[in-house]
């Protein structure tokens, strides 16, 4: 069909990033499960350079920019941007409002971005002579615009190197490798079994509990070769559900016709209890160890102000760091860098906890000691972080 000179193009987002980026992938899904227009742009378009770089401040990725001309970085914030929209053209929100599913869902959401963060490196790099090729390309194609296939390549083999050096600072070592694996084939096995019976994790609606874990299931641990043939044998249902939440609507006919809509009465499949329990166990462990790296920092600098940048060397970073920290995980000892990034995710949560009341509190309170959570539930930040132009600072 040809469309007239003098016809405006229907307005529509575009989504900086790239396919192999983890957070990318958080907003990529919203943007497909909202049902919104989008064209997605790599970094390596000229634009990029030209527009994006310096509306948000620094190189970094994702970055939604909206039909009227707004940038807007970091998954999270994309998200709540997106939920937030009122029009014909978009689904409903992916934020439940019941007190206690909302709190379960904040929960997934920063474990999936932060608490899975180790598992999703470990298998794109400890893997890496498996899949070199596969990564050359997806780095490179970020970073090369062009059609010469080898010069895509080496643009992504140049920057590979940076990245698989993460690893210890990732806590990913030999010492650790052997229970990366179990603590990530076990909840494998309790999403397989969850998404025998729901096509999300909140059941039948899609939420931002899915927007949170599809970033390493998709970018790292479902499409890079290694992980998603591991994902294909171990879980087919999570594979599943992983190509699920790159469609627009649920084509799967193996569920009984339901309603797109939350659990009646603020209720959690049972069938999530047992996810609920590894983002307890897994995520527990490293959330205490970056509030008591968190706590330390504050005491060394007991007079910052609201809106001191949260970092240990003062440099502009989405994902800044405290330091190295410590501590005992499923037998092994980890040393990796904090994550106060997590904690800011993890500060949502605790909001939504904090909120809970009436009926609702000993609803949460059975589940929270049905799953082993209470530890971590007790968990508070020593002081409240939030996001301003771009960057993690105090508030």
């Amino acid at each position: 069909m040809t469309v007239a000179a003098d016809v405006e193009p229907k307005a529509h987002y575009i989504l900086w990033g790239t396919p192999h980026s983890l957070y990318t992938g958080k907003a990529r899904s919203c943007l497909i499960k909202k049902g919104l227009v989008f064209v997605e742009k790599c970094p390596s378009h000229p634009d990029y350079k030209a527009r994006v770089r310096d509306a948000v401040g620094m190189v970094t990725f994702p970055v939604l920019e909206t039909p009227e001309g707004h940038f807007i970085q970091d998954s999270t914030d994309i998200v709540t941007y997106l939920d937030a929209l009122d029009s014909p053209t978009s689904v409903a929100s992916m934020t439940p409002t019941s007190p206690v599913q909302l709190v379960v869902a904040r929960l997934i959401d920063g474990f999936g971005l932060e608490g899975l963060l180790q598992a999703a490196m470990h298998y794109r790099w400890s893997y890496r002579n498996e899949q070199e090729l596969f990564l050359q390309t997806e780095f490179g194609r970020g970073l090369y615009a062009g059609a010469d296939r080898e010069a895509r390549r080496n643009a992504g083999k140049r920057v590979m190197d940076f990245f698989s050096s993460s690893l210890p600072s990732l806590g990913i070592s030999n010492e650790t490798v052997p229970a990366i694996e179990t603590a990530y084939e076990e909840l494998l096995e309790a999403l397989d079994v969850h998404f025998q019976s729901y096509p999300y994790v909140m059941g039948w609606r899609v939420s931002i509990a899915d927007l949170g874990l599809i970033a390493p299931m998709y970018a790292h641990l479902g499409r890079d070769p290694y992980p998603t043939a591991l994902m294909k044998k171990r879980a087919p249902n999570v594979a599943r559900w992983v190509e699920r939440m790159q469609l627009p609507n649920t084509p799967d006919g193996e569920y009984a016709t339901h309603d797109a809509d939350w659990l009646p009465e603020d209720a959690i499949p049972n069938t999530l209890e047992p996810v609920l329990a590894l983002v307890f166990k897994d995520w527990g462990p490293q959330l205490g160890a970056d509030i008591a790296s968190f706590q330390q920092w504050l005491e060394m600098h007991p007079h910052m102000q609201a809106g001191h940048l949260i970092n240990a060397n003062d440099k502009h970073m989405v994902h800044p760091t405290l330091g190295m920290v410590s501590y005992a995980w499923r037998g092994v000892q980890v040393q990796r860098a904090s994550a106060v990034h997590g904690l800011w995710l993890f500060q949502k949560a605790q909001d939504a906890v904090n909120a809970v009341s009436g009926d609702a509190k000993p609803k949460m309170d059975a589940w929270v000691e049905r799953t082993g959570g209470q530890a971590v539930m007790d968990l508070r930040l020593p002081r409240a972080i939030e996001r301003q132009n771009n960057l993690l600072v105090l508030e």
